[in-house]
């Protein structure tokens, strides 16, 4: 009984958890505009400031949605990101897919 106890209670935690994480990429506003502060850091062999670090802890639930954009997959898609990611300990999701609902990431 226990053991089916805390199988259910593992489950319940794993669903809020998921249902947290889909109401944050929901609050996020993605704006590529908010990686300004980062523009050097990709392009350069610059460390990121720490207002690229701010910004881009925030847009990391768009982090896919940048790398399917044709126009900032290039740069997202860069091994410079995910060395800029790195250093601002901001996970960089391996694999992307888009959802009919918007995008979700499967790292």
């Amino acid at each position: 009984m226990t053991k089916k106890l805390s199988i259910v209670c593992g489950m319940v935690l794993v669903f809020m958890l998921l249902v947290e994480l889909s109401f944050k990429v929901d609050a996020v506003n993605c704006d590529p505009e908010e990686l300004r502060p980062c523009f050097r850091a990709l392009t350069g062999d610059v460390t990121p400031s720490g207002a690229c670090c701010r910004n881009l802890k925030e847009q990391q639930p768009c982090i896919c949605k940048y790398r399917l954009d044709p126009k900032l997959g290039m740069l997202a898609n860069s091994t410079r990101a995910r060395i800029v990611a790195a250093s601002c300990a901001v996970l960089y999701p391996v694999n992307c897919k888009i959802m009919n609902n918007g995008i979700m990431e499967k790292a």
